[in-house]
């Protein structure tokens, strides 16, 4: 980093075959970077970057990154670290706890230690840890600012591994900005969707537009009433590139998404409206979804005061215009 222009600058994205890294990897060459994309396909998908690899300023690597001299190499090259890869979903977390702890942690203690090591010798290379909502757990404030309290359930209850696992990333980042001086910036996304996303590990757009597709029916869990917010993927990425290259936003968390709250029944009955009026719609408990041990987050809706005193973040992309983006992707696959 230090030294080099922006043009010169090489990118390494973990998780770089997934549907943000993916649309990262593009926002990024669009800025004149070099970028190494690292992926060990477990969630990511090839065909999302298969239109940049001819680009000269692309090098993919499948690997994973709990292979520790993977990453001693491509961190060794980086003037920017976007650490993206991770579990995903709450579907394959219910299934695979351990898989969730293992693949969040490891990997990210891998890379800060290599940075660590970089910063000792005086390089200090900008890296930012994604993580998610999820750390919030079940703190009943109406709408989450960053110096919330991280309020879990019980460990007999798995998908609490998922915000833990993550929460410790945040620590561990935050340590090693406050040990090592190493430039870390931690983004909670909130609901990032848009082109690209999968429905298979129980990312809910993706799974109604697909469904409205086919017909219905689309399936709402437990009674609808969860609130979200869904923020497209190009603002995003956007905001995550911005908050790297702005060096007083490091050793601080922010919150990525949007702040307009939709029901989960209602974004059922949207897509329902704006992709095909014929189908219909659902419900189905949470046990039958996952298991009995399930707990489920009734509202999650974001402060983003911080991140637009920051960087003046605003997402451009109102939902009916996110909604019409995924079934247009997915009608043209």
């Amino acid at each position: 980093m230090i030294g080099s222009t922006v043009s010169e600058l090489t990118s390494v994205i973990t998780g770089g075959a997934g549907f943000i890294g993916s649309h990262l990897t593009e926002s990024l060459l669009s800025q004149g970077h070099r970028v190494i994309v690292v992926d060990d396909l477990s969630t990511g998908r090839k065909n999302n970057i298969e239109g940049l690899l001819e680009n000269p300023n692309v090098e993919y690597i499948e690997g994973s990154v709990t292979e520790a001299a993977l990453v001693n190499e491509v961190v060794d090259r980086a003037d920017r670290v976007y650490h993206l890869a991770a579990a995903v979903g709450v579907a394959l977390i219910a299934k695979q706890p351990i898989q969730t702890i293992e693949r969040n942690v490891y990997p990210t203690q891998l890379i800060l230690d290599r940075l660590g090591e970089r910063a000792s010798k005086g390089k200090f290379v900008p890296c930012f840890i994604a993580s998610t909502s999820e750390v919030y757990g079940k703190n009943p404030k109406e709408v989450w600012s960053e110096e919330d309290d991280l309020v879990f359930g019980a460990t007999t209850k798995p998908r609490w591994s998922y915000g833990v696992s993550k929460a410790i990333d945040e620590f561990l980042g935050l340590a090693f900005y406050k040990e090592k001086q190493l430039p870390v910036v931690v983004g909670r996304f909130f609901n990032v969707v848009g082109p690209r996303q999968t429905g298979a590990y129980g990312m809910v757009l993706p799974r109604f537009v697909e469904a409205a597709l086919r017909g219905g029916p689309l399936v709402v869990h437990d009674d609808g009433n969860q609130v979200r917010c869904f923020a497209h993927v190009d603002d995003v990425v956007r905001a995550v590139s911005d908050l790297v290259n702005k060096p007083d936003t490091a050793g601080r968390v922010y919150n990525i998404g949007s702040d307009v709250p939709v029901s989960i029944l209602e974004l059922a009955q949207r897509v329902v409206e704006r992709v095909n009026p014929k189908a219909t719609i659902e419900f189905q408990t949470y046990a039958d979804a996952y298991d009995d041990s399930f707990e489920d987050i009734r509202r999650r809706v974001p402060d983003l005061t911080r991140i637009r005193e920051a960087i003046g973040y605003a997402p451009t992309k109102d939902l009916d215009g996110i909604i019409d983006a995924v079934a247009k992707y997915q009608s043209s696959l």
